[in-house]
């Protein structure tokens, strides 16, 4: 039973309800208890993944194999058991379902950046499901970033999907081969352009700034409608620490990859039912196709309109042929679902060989730095809730937020840098 109760964790993280602002002081989780913690652990390593790697893989308790790839991907464990109970799934790969490859390949890509290249390259040759397909793609073009290894994918990926420019997964897909890592050396547009465009539109928006490399951490800020930031009140620039970095860190078109860049569009602020995100309250975002046009800008749809066109014009002209900017674009499109920028209750000891300790990774939401007390639950640090509370100090619960990587140096954004693109 605790393994369909972990899914639903993994799986089943963002059902949420409206709610009225809570006071800092009333927000609490008894799950940041450190026994809950330390037994959690436990589960993990001993049952979730242990046990179950121990035994054979049949179809009695395939779904149990797939829970421990889910969990250690989410977790970032690895050992031998790990590479056990892995062994046991490549070998059985062709008789198991979709969800249990898939989390399999998940798994592969998050904790073995290049050592299983071969078996998944033999895998890659055989897949005739794009999802799978661009999985083992997007691990070999890691593996090898040649041009002779990108070549002879784009060469497979028109060999076993002649008519690949007809499904979404896979324009993308050729997109992503062809265009990474090269747009990681792209200068983005003017700064000042994207802050005086929505400042004449009168838009509400959270800016979050990201690197290129996700497993250093980004700072969110938020534009007021009138064009101002919020600062504090000795008048600096509140900033708010974010990761943007998924378990798996797959590319941004895939199921549970890293947050895409782009525009999402705030529908509202909500507080989540899993105890895993926790209690405090956190941002619903949509990206476009996930929901109707309607909600996602926020007004009467023109169905005359291109939507693309129309999420185009949500940005200044010297941002509209920003490629990378059309990422939540391309993922809404692909049926990305279910991001939002919320705290955590995860233990961040689990990630402290990691450059973004003490944040936590999830399935590609925006997730803000949490510290709790493990002796009473309460919050110590919450940059969830100050964020949320800088959004909502102006009238609305609307407005968009936008992604937006603006380099690939290897360490966090900081407020230094943000502050020199407002005083520009």
């Amino acid at each position: 039973m605790r393994f369909f109760i972990f899914l639903t964790f993994l799986f089943g993280m963002l059902a949420n309800d409206c709610f009225a602002q809570p006071k800092r002081e009333d927000i609490y989780s008894e799950f940041v208890f450190y026994g809950k913690r330390q037994r959690l652990e436990k589960d993990l390593r001993e049952n979730i993944i242990g046990k179950t790697f121990d035994q054979e893989l049949t179809t009695d308790n395939e779904h149990r194999f797939e829970s421990a790839c889910s969990a250690i991907t989410q977790f970032q464990y690895k050992n031998e058991s790990v590479e056990k109970g892995l062994k046991k799934i490549i070998a059985s790969y062709d008789s198991l379902q979709f969800d249990t490859k898939r989390a399999m390949l998940e798994m592969v890509y998050a904790i073995y950046p290049t050592e299983y290249a071969e078996p998944i390259r033999e895998i890659f040759l055989k897949e005739s499901t794009p999802k799978l397909f661009a999985l083992c793609a997007s691990y070999l073009k890691r593996a090898d970033p040649s041009i002779n290894n990108t070549n002879e994918l784009k060469l497979r990926l028109v060999e076993q999907f002649p008519e690949y420019d007809s499904v979404d997964l896979l324009i993308e897909l050729e997109k992503y081969l062809t265009e990474y890592p090269a747009n990681t050396s792209v200068r983005c547009p003017p700064m000042a352009d994207l802050f005086n465009y929505q400042k004449q539109a009168g838009n509400k928006i959270i800016y979050s700034f990201q690197r290129w490399n996700r497993d250093y951490p980004g700072l969110a800020i938020v534009q007021n409608k009138d064009g101002s930031f919020v600062r504090r009140e000795d008048g600096r620039l509140m900033v708010f620490q974010q990761l943007a970095r998924s378990g798996s860190s797959l590319p941004y078109f895939l199921t549970n990859g890293n947050t895409p860049q782009g525009i999402y569009s705030i529908q509202s602020t909500g507080v989540s039912r899993n105890n895993y995100i926790g209690p405090t309250p956190n941002i619903q975002l949509q990206m476009p196709f996930e929901d109707s046009l309607e909600k996602f800008f926020h007004h009467k749809w023109d169905s005359s309109i291109h939507p693309m066109t129309a999420y185009l014009n949500l940005l200044p002209p010297s941002w509209r042929q920003f490629r990378p900017i059309q990422e939540s674009f391309a993922a809404g499109k692909i049926g990305r679902t279910e991001i939002i920028a919320h705290g955590s209750t995860i233990d961040p000891e689990y990630f402290k060989d990691k450059p973004y300790y003490p944040l936590t990774p999830t399935l590609g939401c925006l997730c803000a730095k949490e510290i709790w007390n493990v002796t009473n639950g309460k919050l110590l640090i919450s940059e969830q809730y100050n964020l949320v509370s800088a959004f909502m100090s102006t009238p609305g619960n609307k407005g968009y937020l936008i992604v937006v990587n603006l380099d690939n140096q290897f360490k966090p954004v900081s407020r230094e840098e943000i502050e020199k693109f407002i005083m520009k």
